[in-house]
């Protein structure tokens, strides 16, 4: 490994570090050098301008302070345009906002003739998705699973039949080619699949879920399974 990828390397190094940092004996340990070579290593990291932060004494550790924005991001255009496709058809999915604005940062750190010729790219892929819930109803589904709160919903099943409810969010679910909630429903006792689409509004409570485990959902479709 020469020096310019040992550097890429320690900067990623840092970048996972704990909280505490990792120690120079670490770091040395890690790529096979002294603790010297590391900390001159350190020394031209922070010249060229990364925050690099130490503490000396028991405990003490280098890594690196919060950073706001990314580095320059290596990716081919194809790379580039597969997340931009990929964002582009889950426009159903949960936290697709959050997708999309993390899809524009990377492309704004891309350099600039990687991003036109993925953009050129990119009207030569078209897509064309189904029906979603409204905004307003991802939002507030979307931050009530994350809080563990109840939410009221509007739903109307299948066979046209509406219906008001309190449930508490369990998972979202990709199958059968349709995105859905599953919840624990308080009017029914008892787990229900939701398809998203049909739920008409969303209203978050401050009451807090009753703790319902996800394996009192089941074995999930043959077709789904936890993204990550």
């Amino acid at each position: 490994m020469n020096r310019t990828e040992r550097l890429h390397a320690l900067t990623e190094s840092l970048r996972r570090a704990p909280a505490r940092g990792r120690t120079a004996q670490q770091l040395a340990d890690e790529f096979e050098v002294t603790t010297r070579t590391i900390k001159r290593d350190l020394a031209a990291l922070e010249a060229g301008g990364l925050p690099v932060w130490g503490r000396t004494g028991p405990g003490g550790g280098y890594g690196l302070a919060e950073i706001t924005s990314l580095p320059p991001v290596n990716l081919t255009a194809a790379q580039a345009l597969a997340i931009n496709t990929a964002v582009a058809v889950a426009t159903q999915a949960p936290y697709s906002d959050s997708a999309r604005a993390a899809a524009n940062k990377i492309r704004d750190v891309l350099d600039p003739g990687t991003r036109r010729q993925a953009a050129d790219l990119s009207r030569r892929v078209w897509v064309d998705v189904g029906p979603s819930a409204p905004r307003r109803v991802m939002t507030v589904l979307e931050k009530a699973l994350v809080e563990q709160v109840t939410v009221n919903i509007d739903y109307v099943d299948a066979r046209g039949q509406a219906t008001r409810r309190e449930v508490e969010p369990m998972i979202f679910a990709f199958t059968g080619g349709r995105w859905l909630l599953v919840a624990w429903c308080r009017l029914r006792d008892d787990v229900r699949w939701f398809a998203l689409h049909r739920v008409q509004r969303a209203t978050a409570t401050r009451s807090p879920c009753a703790g319902h485990s996800i394996d009192e959902i089941g074995e999930p479709p043959v077709s789904a399974r936890p993204v990550g």
